[in-house]
């Protein structure tokens, strides 16, 4: 296993019906993300035709964490705005970035 700072993924963002946010997002947003047992600050990038996700909305978007972690295809995680779950999504690619392995 290989760690990795970047990744694509396939997420939903919950609607506050749900439990989330109330209000959409932009490129830059600065969410925890929970992988297993870590929990680690990243930065979410959105594609150049996406200028905001509204909650309710499943979409691609690049994630940039801000320290490696062990990831691998197909990872489930949670991402966090203070106490407020914002969305879930699943590891699709990882991006070669990768450390020497463990």
């Amino acid at each position: 296993m290989k760690p990795y700072k970047s990744f694509i993924a396939k997420v939903y963002v919950l609607s506050a019906d749900e439990g989330g946010r109330k209000t959409p997002f932009l490129s830059n947003f600065k969410p925890q993300f929970f992988f297993r047992t870590a929990n680690i600050t990243g930065t979410i990038v959105l594609d150049e035709n996406v200028s905001l996700v509204m909650p309710g909305d499943s979409l691609n978007l690049k994630v940039s964490l801000i320290e490696y972690a062990p990831l691998n295809l197909g990872l489930h995680f949670i991402f966090r705005e203070s106490h407020t779950t914002v969305g879930a999504g699943v590891i699709t690619e990882l991006l070669e970035d990768a450390k020497e392995s463990y």
